[in-house]
């Protein structure tokens, strides 16, 4: 039977009804979400409700509001309870959970509050609400996710019905389902019957109610007469529920952006995919008692009071136990493997000091329970060597001399001053210490899979990332929901990449006119900026952790649900690792790094050329010519100083010691930039240069004769705070805080941009070094330093632990400069700058780099020894060649004999791997005939010949470029059968290409150049404009105005820079450093956005006085004007408008 729903003489909107006359008589009466708040009586005489439905911004697409947001304003509405039920998902519920944790700390949450921890499934004819009652509950629920997510479902969405569904795991949970509304009046009773059927047929009817949601339609009361006759027919009873997806009504346009950007369309083609009100937020409780009848808001109280028993609190983990030793418990295991990589850390004796680290260390981590996680991450390092693939612990972790003996970490803590509460803390034992280890980022995977195949995937995942929309996806999302023209959308997000300044109306409409549309209405020129704001930082959809694994002894499906990730052979966790840090989990960090890549490939190089083994371990320590290098600021490819801020810094700090370039790694970061404790630390240096000693600032409660307390902190930064262990060393002998206080404090500044409760520590901090005796302004100078940390400061550790490849990298970089660039070819993509770059570098330290050849070229860059020395050692050995080319270059006999980088086949774009060593197996029992010879030999297809072709890696073969080219599509035009017929016609000979043309497709196909640079071919050009090369400007002294140009290389804006950008240009004879302020910057903000050949005009000014031979690092071009010469790029290929994409 079908009922329509008649007219009803009932208003759509009661509440106002409701107010009647009082509203007339008092206008200016506030109003909340239609209610008149004059007339509302007091909260305790509203009747008790619980939202059973809530949906968070985890529900992609659909929910408008992040899950703290929904717990806070449940709590502010007074409400019993509030389940947050996302789609086939728990992704939100720590966040809610945390949320409440913190509002019941601050006494803001009244007493019998509960969160309910639950998931819905879309299943036809409505949806299905599961919440738990119990931990068992909770496990079945994380068990029917994880089927839904992973039962042959791709990534991102969920398989699910009433003939395949695991229905029977949902046990443990109040099972609510929600009928599909009716739409159009129209009422299917017999559909929604047979749909209340199913359900009661899978669940348990003690545990199974109907939810009736009402939303203020014309339809809400026959569809409450419909759900009440047809739940006493299935003998289910009802319960009221709201289906809510935002925490505001205010959310509304927000949430119909997210709708139409789930469905790809604009919002005015989205019809009836819309919600048709605002009703589903959070209501008060008045209007739900004027919209529901009393028993319907009541039962929703027995809901909660069935659940309310299980809370996140009460999930227990186990730790693996595969790394323990048969026989030992850990505590005995964990010494044991100390005790072993001590003798070996410490031959001729362990130093008093780090024994009783070692003791106090121990001893603590048995107090907290942790051996097991240090004998897992134990087990993972020894893997990683035994197979040769080299890793590095960092991070806080670098402060346990457990680590260091253990061989997890690099830094010596007998140097690097450990702090063990940054590591370890009784106060947050129910928190794994957090242990960071770096793997060679080429084979990382290997790591993967050994976690993978020991503890099997029910036991091992990763963990979840969450992916936030961004400023310009934000951009770009609204607008198309808008409807907006692309262009349009494509020069707005180009324009503002960020809301450092929002856009006014008249901006937007200059832009629309500038784009060659139609002027914007004024409803979207304010609507889009702000609607994109909104949509700023809510979740977009869960990725994985770049190496966050969480492991188990239990079945990890038990405590999470698991989905499917992206890459094939990857599972992850549903939480990411803040939420796993909350609840305590153990999570080991697999994170891969490329220059450990680029250092095990260099060493390899190193090793063959040498004749002999060559490892990390016998790189020397101090090297003189590394720091001077360094001082020069000549750290290209060089790991972590090589940043244009870091080569900015290099010659005013002017390292000389390894610590120096531990403070370097550290003091070029945010967190001091924002502190303020870059300029006071090099005038220290100066001051100490100089023979002045450092000044500490004394308590007044000193004893004068004995040193200032705070040197004990301050002494080794010559009184400047630099490091995260600083802050708490200084809040422990200042301020009066216990260590675990002091770590709290950290934790806390890390959130302090994001609203952290960084007002108690303010209090506390100020107030305990008052007491102390030190004076008002120095304590809130002090902790206004401190809150820069709040913008990513370095832990010391992590500054040693980085420092280490800072330095071996500098020192290959120094002395072997052919092996490292082969190096960091070969381990791309990595690092700041591109290979055009690194061989640009490269050659002008006089390295020599060969083209790509298929007569010689490896699929890996490689070293390429000079003729006479490979003709000389023809009739020995082969391995004596790399021995004795070594011996004439060390000797100096013969510059020449240098070996040159001869480029690789993996540089040829779209040549795959197989194709590049199919080549390389061709020539090895013969030479190559020619370019058919090779097609034929390693089978190569018309794609594969044509990317050789455009390489002009074919030369060798075939003569110039368009040779190439020509003869290529010569022997793949032919027809098979006829390819080896004798053809009568002589060899066309085609005219070789013009440099410029040739520099293009360099460009196009390989994305760099052994020719000239470009500005090579524009230099007469340039010069008749008066614009200087980067080699001219370096002669030039400090003030001088001047005018130059190149390629934009870099593009770079600081949040910490106050709106300037930094850009780095290029030309044939190197670099310049510009810096565009925000006045420019906005005023030419096109030109400096879109130009790929910039000139500027400004004024030339020199940081320091710098080390002899420093280069543009340690001066800048401070600009003033800016101009777009892009188009002279189209000389380059003979007519104007063409140009590439130069890097």
């Amino acid at each position: 039977m079908r009922r329509r729903g008649a007219t009803t003489s009932s208003p759509r909107h009661p509440a106002r009804a409701w107010c009647g006359s009082t509203a007339n008589k008092t206008p200016a009466t506030p109003r909340r979400a239609g209610i008149c708040t004059a007339c509302m009586p007091e909260p305790a005489a509203l009747p008790g409700y619980a939202e059973l439905h809530a949906i968070s911004a985890f529900s992609f697409g659909r929910g408008a509001s992040l899950p703290q947001e929904l717990v806070q304003r449940a709590v502010e509405l007074g409400y019993a309870g509030l389940a947050l039920t996302d789609e086939c998902s728990v992704a939100g519920v720590v966040r809610a959970w945390a949320r409440l944790r913190e509002l019941r700390e601050e006494g803001r949450v009244p007493e019998g509050f509960a969160l309910l921890y639950g998931s819905e499934f879309a299943l036809p004819g409505g949806r299905l609400i599961a919440i738990a009652r119990h931990l068992q509950g909770w496990g079945g629920l994380c068990r029917f996710i994880t089927a839904a997510r992973t039962g042959g479902a791709a990534k991102g969405s969920y398989q699910i019905d009433w003939q395949h569904g695991s229905f029977s795991l949902l046990a443990g949970c109040e099972i609510l389902w929600v009928p599909e509304p009716p739409t159009n009046s129209a009422i299917d009773e017999e559909a929604v019957s047979a749909c209340l059927a199913s359900v009661t047929a899978r669940f348990d009817p003690e545990h199974l109610w109907l939810a009736v949601e009402l939303l203020r339609s014309p339809e809400d009361p026959l569809w409450l007469a419909t759900l009440r006759l047809l739940g006493a027919r299935h003998g289910l009873p009802l319960v009221a529920a709201g289906g809510v997806c935002m925490h505001r009504r205010s959310r509304k346009p927000l949430q119909d952006v997210l709708t139409a950007t789930r469905l790809n369309r604009p919002v005015a083609d989205c019809g009836l995919q819309l919600q048709p009100s605002a009703e589903r937020h959070l209501r008060h409780r008045l209007l739900l008692s004027r919209i529901y009848p009393r028993a319907l808001l009541q039962a929703t109280l027995q809901v909660v009071q069935r659940c309310s028993g299980f809370d996140l609190a009460q999930i227990h983990y186990d730790y693996p136990q595969e790394s323990l030793p048969a026989g030992l418990t850990p505590s005995q295991a964990l010494r044991q493997r100390v005790l072993q990589g001590m003798a070996e850390r410490y031959p001729r004796g362990t130093p008093v000091q780090i024994r009783r680290y070692l003791v106090k260390e121990l001893r603590l981590i048995a107090a907290c329970r942790y051996e097991m996680f240090f004998l897992t991450v134990h087990d993972i390092v020894c893997f990683a060597r035994e197979r040769g693939i080299l890793c590095q612990g960092r991070g806080s972790a670098a402060n346990s001399v457990v680590c260091w003996c253990l061989g997890i970490t690099a830094a010596n803590p007998e140097h690097s001053h450990p702090l063990l509460e940054r590591f370890i803390s009784r106060e947050r034992r129910h928190e794994p210490p957090d242990i960071d280890v770096d793997f060679e980022h080429e084979r990382r995977e290997e790591v993967i899979q050994y976690l993978y195949a020991k503890y099997g995937r029910e036991r091992a995942a990763l963990a979840a990332a969450v992916i936030t929309w961004r400023p310009r996806s934000a951009i770009r999302a609204v607008g198309a929901a808008l409807g907006l023209p692309q262009t349009l959308i494509d020069a707005y997000a180009q324009d503002h990449p960020g809301f450092h300044e929002a856009p006014g109306a008249a901006h937007l409409q200059a832009l629309a006119v500038r784009t060659g549309g139609q002027p914007l209405s004024e409803r979207s020129a304010l609507l889009w900026p702000l609607l994109a704001r909104q949509l700023l930082g809510l979740p977009r959809h869960l990725s994985q952790h770049v190496g966050g694994f969480v492991l188990t002894q239990t079945p990890l499906t038990c405590l999470v649900p698991v989905e499917n990730a992206a890459m094939a052979g990857r599972s992850v966790i549903q939480w990411d690792k803040n939420d796993i840090k909350d609840l305590g989990l153990m999570k080991v960090d697999v994170l891969a790094l490329g220059m450990l890549s680029a250092i095990r490939r260099t060493l390899e190089l190193v090793s063959e050329r040498r004749g002999a083994p060559f490892t990390r371990y016998d790189i020397p320590p101090d090297d003189p010519a590394t720091y001077a290098m360094a001082r020069r600021a000549d750290t290209v490819g060089v790991f972590q100083i090589e940043s244009r801020a870091q080569m900015a810094m290099l010659p005013r700090l002017k390292p000389a010691t390894f610590y120096d370039l531990v403070v370097q790694v550290a003091l070029v970061r945010p967190g001091p930039v924002a502190g303020g404790m870059v300029r006071p630390y090099l005038l220290a240096r100066s001051r100490r240069a100089a023979g002045r000693a450092t000044r500490y600032e004394r308590s007044a409660l000193e004893d004068p004769a004995q040193p200032p307390r705070l040197m004990q902190a301050l002494a080794r930064t010559l009184g400047v705070p630099i490091f995260q262990e600083q802050v708490m060393q200084m809040a422990i002998l200042a301020a009066g805080f216990s260590p675990g206080e002091a770590d709290a404090l950290r934790r806390g500044m890390a959130t302090f941009k994001y609203g952290g409760n960084v007002h108690k520590f303010e209090a506390r901090f100020i107030g305990g070094m008052v007491a102390g005796g030190y004076r008002p302004d120095f304590a809130r100078r002090i902790f206004e330093q401190i809150k820069g940390f709040g913008e990513y400061g370095f832990p010391e550790s992590h500054a040693w632990s980085f420092a280490l490849l800072a330095y071996e990298s500098a020192w290959l970089k120094c002395h072997e400069p052919e092996a490292f660039l082969a190096a960091l070819l070969n381990a791309q993509p990595m690092g700041f700058y591109t290979p055009s770059q690194l061989i640009q570098d490269a050659r002008r330290h006089g390295v020599a780099v060969l083209p790509v050849d298929v007569t010689q070229s490896d699929w890996d860059c490689r070293l390429q020894y000079p003729q006479a020395v490979v003709q000389d050692c023809k009739p020995n050995r082969p391995q004596t060649l790399a021995g004795k080319a070594l011996s004439a270059i060390e000797n100096k006999a013969d510059a020449d004999l240098r070996p040159a980088v001869r480029l690789g086949l993996r540089l040829v774009g779209s040549l795959g791997r197989e194709a590049g060593a199919r080549i390389v197996q061709a020539r090895t029992l013969r030479p190559l005939a020619g370019t058919e010879d090779l097609a034929l030999r390693a089978r190569l297809g018309r794609g594969e010949l044509n990317a050789l072709a455009a390489a002009d890696a074919l030369a060798s073969l075939a003569g110039h470029r368009r040779q190439q080219t020509w003869e290529a599509a010569a022997l793949h035009g032919t027809p098979r059968l006829l390819q080896d017929a004798p053809v009568g016609e002589a060899r066309l000979c085609l005219p070789a290409a013009a440099e410029a043309e040739e520099i293009i497709h360099d460009y196009a196909a390989l994305g760099l150049t052994l020719r000239r640079h470009p500005l090579a071919l524009l230099r007469p050009h340039l010069a008749r404009r008066r614009l200087s090369s980067a080699a001219a400007l370096l002669a030039l002294p400090s003030g001088r105005s001047v005018r130059a140009c190149g390629l934009v290389t870099v593009r770079q804006r600081p949040q910490t820079a106050g709106g300037t950008v930094f850009v780095t240009l290029e030309d044939e004879t190197g670099t310049v450093n510009v810096i565009i302020g925000a006045e420019l910057r906005e005023r030419q903000r096109q030109v400096l956005l879109h130009a790929r050949l910039l000139a500027v005009q400004g004024r030339w000014q020199r940081t320091c006085a710098a080390e002899p031979g420093a280069g543009s690092a340690a001066c800048h071009l401070v600009a003033g004007q800016l101009a777009d010469l892009t188009p002279l790029l189209g000389r380059l290929a003979g007519h104007s408008g063409r140009s590439r994409d130069f890097r």
